[in-house]
């Protein structure tokens, strides 16, 4: 892979600062939840918008993957993101040995993909993408991790395979995290049982009305938000 031996990490991450919003960094913070107490404590935003980071990835998508993780351990949350979308790409064009180091550099450091943007943006397209076509078992390990992220990496890892109309991992992750304590975890799980809904209502239909009564009911609202009404009611007054 072509590097950019003259451009660092914190080069990149100086540019973010200038072309930062403070009022925009403001608001983000708080909808991130970065709060003491929250999910996203102490996490610091710039202020730049999702498009603004996605077009700095295509300017810098020949970083090499040291600079890369400069990035993934910068304290600046959009530095992450930044660092999430190239790796991305640069898995996607990469051969099967580049895409092994990629796949193994993301499961190293998880705790630097610590909010439900950073996990939504990448498990999918590399760690669901990395699992498709083998064992699976990294998956379970994940979603058994006290990590809040790597429970959600777990979950959200399997749309790469809804997506392809195999739902199968996807209960079984959904099943282990039933009893699941964080809010984030029960929105997950809900999202992609709906998302296996829109493919195939009667595969999601046999999964919850073994578990409906007694899934968290974020869970179960997520999971059958795109319900005629009628049924989704009768779903929410436990009369299935």
């Amino acid at each position: 892979m072509t590097g950019m031996p003259r451009i660092t990490g914190e080069d990149i991450c100086n540019r973010l600062r200038s072309l930062g919003d403070p009022e925009r960094a403001r608001s983000a913070q708080r909808y991130f939840k970065t709060g003491p107490g929250q999910y996203g404590e102490g996490d610091l935003f710039v202020g730049l918008r999702v498009p603004e980071v996605r077009a700095l990835a295509k300017e810098y998508r020949t970083l090499s993957l040291a600079g890369i993780v400069q990035l993934l351990h910068s304290p600046i949350h959009e530095a992450r993101l930044l660092s999430l979308m190239i790796l991305i790409g640069t898995y996607e064009q990469g051969d099967p040995f580049l895409q092994e180091r990629i796949y193994n550099l993301y499961l190293r450091n998880t705790r630097f993909i610590n909010n439900w943007d950073l996990v939504d943006v990448s498990a999918e397209r590399i760690v669901g993408a990395h699992l498709s076509g083998g064992d699976r078992f990294p998956l379970h390990s994940l979603a058994e991790s006290p990590l809040l992220w790597e429970r959600r990496i777990a979950v959200i890892a399997t749309a790469h395979f809804i997506r392809r109309g195999e739902f199968d991992e996807t209960f079984r992750i959904a099943e282990r995290l039933l009893g699941d304590s964080e809010d984030l975890i029960h929105k997950a799980v809900g999202w992609m049982l709906r998302e296996i809904g829109k493919r195939d209502r009667p595969a999601e239909e046999v999964f919850l009305r073994a578990h409906y009564k007694t899934m968290p009911r974020t869970m179960l609202r997520y999971a059958i938000e795109r319900f005629p009404e009628e049924l989704r009611q009768r779903y929410l007054r436990g009369e299935i």
